[in-house]
């Protein structure tokens, strides 16, 4: 194994970063963590037991983290990206690697590249193409910057299938979220209009001409799946689709669909919190393989409160 790799810092210890410590450690890798979340009252009892079962050594503040990292990975929300290589940058080492795979704008990976390799580490931009638990660390990884080069080596040892895309940052990211104002928005069109079509009672015929117009998908399990990975993460989702409206306000266009993206991301979300798909951590909770259990949630929702 690389010298400069051996001690993995995650700057996220949510569910990347947990699928991340897994496949590390099963390796024997010393692997180090850190999430603001440790500081709250919900889910940091369950991030200690996770850690504790496979190991990993939770340090107490991001600069701490990046004292004991070779390589520190960023995985946090999108919102947070330059915020999070600020707070690890006064802890670097001389020479470490700082790889930033948060869905972030171009304009922020060149924020934040600039505050780490101020500070003495090499940064390394990041973006994941695809949802990492099927593939796990093997998600298809696009890298950027000057150092990208450098590391990609490393990262082939760890287990990452990476490639660099470019020495300039940002091209990695812009590839990323370009993508996402596709996939993401599909996800919102799908959930808007699945509902509607459930609450008009002509959710058959829409499925049908789907499959007609797009034969290729499966549109029932396509659904399903969109209703539970939204319901569960659409919060970061939503992070992201306004970092993709970044990006796009960049090329000099108004971000209508990013943004209309992000909204709905975020409201489905906001109802998940609150408890209209059942309690989270149970089956009930954003694991019907029919989404119209989904979409009946919301209906009956909407048909007791005010409409957004």
């Amino acid at each position: 194994m690389d010298a400069l790799t051996t001690r993995i810092g995650l700057v996220g210890y949510g569910e990347v970063g947990r699928i991340f410590a897994e496949d590390l450690r099963a390796q024997g890798l010393a692997v180090h963590a850190h999430d603001r979340q440790l500081d709250g009252p919900s889910n940091a009892a369950a991030l200690r037991d996770h850690a504790a079962t496979h190991g990993v050594r939770l340090e107490s503040s991001h600069a701490e983290l990046a004292r004991n990292a070779d390589l520190a990975i960023s995985a946090v929300t999108a919102s947070q990206a330059v915020s999070v290589a600020q707070a690890c940058a006064s802890g670097l080492q001389p020479g470490a690697f700082f790889l930033d795979i948060n869905s972030a704008s171009p304009g922020a990976k060149r924020d934040a590249a600039a505050l780490v390799n101020a500070a003495g580490g090499r940064y390394v931009e990041g973006a994941v193409m695809t949802s990492v638990p099927p593939y796990r660390l093997k998600v298809p990884l696009l890298l950027g910057g000057p150092d990208a080069a450098t590391l990609l080596p490393a990262l082939g040892q760890l287990g990452f299938v990476a490639r660099v895309t470019s020495d300039a940052l940002g091209v990695a990211s812009a590839t990323k979220l370009c993508r996402s104002v596709m996939i993401k928005g599909l996800e919102a069109m799908v959930i808007e209009s699945l509902t509607t079509a459930r609450f008009h009672g002509v959710e058959d015929a829409v499925i049908a001409s789907l499959h007609e117009t797009f034969p290729g998908i499966d549109w029932e399990r396509q659904a399903a799946y969109f209703f539970q990975r939204v319901i569960e993460h659409g919060r970061r989702r939503s992070e992201e689709m306004r970092e993709a409206g970044e990006t796009v306000r960049e090329a000099g266009l108004d971000a209508w669909s990013a943004d209309g993206t992000a909204e709905r991301q975020a409201w489905v979300a906001a109802l998940g919190d609150s408890g209209v798909f059942g309690t989270r951590g149970t089956a009930g909770f954003a694991r019907s393989a029919d989404w119209r259990v989904e979409a009946d949630r919301v209906l009956a929702h909407l048909a007791t409160k005010d409409r957004p």
